[in-house]
Formats: structure tokens, sequence, C-alpha cells
């Protein structure tokens, strides 16, 4: 049981705060209230540079994403900025429509807000809300067309704020938190020629087009997660409770549609790149030589990407296997004649 919290924490890369004084929790209204007006990210639209989320916080967001199962969900984060850093100590769950493309916040869930903050005030709790999380079951972490007016709207009237974003399906299946975290340009502002030193990821062909219609207008902040004595408290209760589930589901069996939809996915794009050589062969207009080549590589990195998944559920099987089948059965003596 230690060995499965220890090596999730490690996958994730959780550190421990100073256990003693836990000083990333601690909130100092008077300096949050003059950070909010010097509002220093107004004259740099790249000024927020990292995020760090407690344990907690990014387990109960990651649970609350695989509840949704295919169908996108929504939360808000609590917590509070330090230099060019935003502390994420805690999360909730908004009472919100999810379809699967889009989350519909209502009235509702705004008066929810504003009841669950002013609860936490009263009973100590200063922290406020600094950003919103929703899901992306099986397509990525990036911000869509919708994503980033709903994040600009966020930005022009309660900033800071920040967006993250977790796809359930693909943390199941390689076993670490796939989550991202986004802010967005003043719509006013030209960033630079697009940095390519993101990470690759691996985009579903019916989103390739909303994926890149909207990429220059917002960037990426890097993600690191914390564990104050409290997380540590919390983690070992809730490892107690599921430690058992934990080690008996297979992320093959679990992830069977995600990983069926890949593999669709992944044969739409070959029949695609395939009809375009075709085209090109027989003297009509094909993509450019490097355009082929591109559009050849990023398929073979998928395909990398999905049978190096297959292969780790494949071995995560066969070791369960090993260690836990005939456990409970009756040892038999060999008898002599």
């Amino acid at each position: 049981m230690e060995i499965s919290q220890k090596a999730w924490e490690l996958e994730n890369a959780v550190k421990l705060v100073d256990p003693h004084r836990d000083a990333l929790y601690s909130y100092d209204k008077a300096e949050q209230d003059a950070i909010g007006k010097e509002r220093p990210w107004k004259n740099d639209p790249h000024y927020f540079k990292n995020v760090r989320i407690s344990a907690v916080a990014l387990l109960k967001m990651v649970m609350h994403a695989r509840s949704g199962g295919s169908l996108e969900i929504m939360g808000l984060m609590q917590g509070k900025i330090a230099g060019d850093t935003f502390i994420v100590t805690d999360a909730f769950r908004l009472p919100v429509e999810g379809t699967e493309t889009r989350v519909n916040a209502s009235a509702e869930a705004d008066e929810y807000v504003v009841q669950y903050l002013s609860a936490c005030r009263d009973n100590g709790r200063m922290e406020n809300a600094v950003g919103w999380y929703h899901s992306h079951p099986g397509y990525g972490c990036w911000l869509s067309g919708i994503d980033v007016a709903t994040q600009m709207l966020q930005q022009s009237h309660v900033d800071p704020f920040l967006a993250v974003v977790i796809d359930p399906d693909r943390t199941i299946s390689a076993g670490k938190v796939e989550i991202g975290a986004f802010r967005t340009f003043p719509q006013d502002y030209k960033p630079a020629a697009s940095s390519s030193g993101d990470e690759y990821q691996t985009i579903p062909l019916n989103k390739i087009e909303d994926f890149g219609a909207h990429a220059s207008q917002y960037y990426s902040l890097e993600v690191s997660h914390y564990k104050s004595s409290l997380d540590s408290y919390l983690l070992e209760l809730l490892w107690n409770k599921y430690w058992v589930s934990t080690i008996s589901q297979c992320p093959l069996f679990t992830n069977r549609e995600y990983s069926s939809k890949q593999m669709l996915d992944l044969s739409q794009k070959i029949q695609k790149a395939q009809k375009a050589i075709e085209t090109q062969s027989r003297g009509g207009p094909g993509p450019r030589a490097t355009a082929k080549d591109s559009a050849l590589d990023k398929i073979v990195r998928d395909s990398n990407k999905i049978a190096g998944e297959e292969m780790t559920g494949l071995l995560a099987g066969e070791v369960k296997a090993k260690l836990f089948n005939g456990v409970s059965a009756p040892s038999v003596q060999a008898q002599g004649p």
C-alpha cells in the first residue's frame, strides 16, 4: 500500500514542503491585497510562469474529472499569488451541465461559488478563487475556442485567474496525471513566433482544427505539485481506503473505450495521409514534402505512444498476476511414495 502511494507521488513529482511551517498554506490578506493593487501582470502578458498545486487539490480534481466519464466537468481552485507563481491549495467542483465537448455554467453555479467562498471565509479560510479547471476526456490538455473565450472573460474581470485542463483518460493510461495550466493573451497582443519547444501531444483528428485555430491566443505555465503535513495525513487516509482497488484495477480494462478511440483515430489519420500521398503521386495538388514528412512523423509518434501504453498495461497485468495469483490458495506439500 505504501509503495503504491510513493509511486503515485514520484510519478507526479509531489514534494513535501516544510512540515513545521507549511509555508505555502499561510495566507496574508494584506500581502494579497497589495499584489492585487499593483497588478504587475498587466505590463507583461507572460508574467505568470509557474503553478504549484497541492497533492490533495490535484487528487480532488482528478477524481472529479474521472467521475465525469466521457462528459466534461468543471470546478474552481482556491489559493494565492506568490511572485510569478499561482499557489493552488484546494479545489471544489461546480454544479454545471457538461457534454462531450463543453461545460455550461449557469446562474446556479455562480450562486454556489459565492456561497462556498463565503462559507470558507466564515471558517477562517481566506483564500480567493485563483482559477478554474475542467476536463478533456481523451483529447489532451489545451484550450478550445470556447475555453479561450471563457478564460479571456475571467481574466478581464477577476484577474489574476488561471485555466487548468485535466485529461482523465490519458491519466489512467499513463499512470501519471495529464494536466496543463494556461493563461490567455490580451486581445490586442500578438505573441512572437510560436516557440515549438512545447512537448508534443496527440490530438484527435476531429479536434485538430480547433486546437490549431486558437493555439496562439494563450500560453502554458509550468506545473509542479507539493504536499503539506496535512496533505500527507489526508493522502494516507485515502490510500488506506482505496489501495485495494488501485492495485487490482487494470488500465487496459478500465480504459478500454479510450484505447479503442485512439486506435480508430490513428487509422483515420493513416487513411488521410495515404490519400494525400496518392493524390500527390498522381500529379494532383498534394502536400509539400516537408508537410508530408511532418504528418507521417506525427503518425509514427502517435502509434508509438499507443503501443507504449498497451505494453505498459500488459506488463502491469503480468506483474500483478505473478504477485497475487494463488496467494490465497492452500499450499500443496509434496507427498513421498
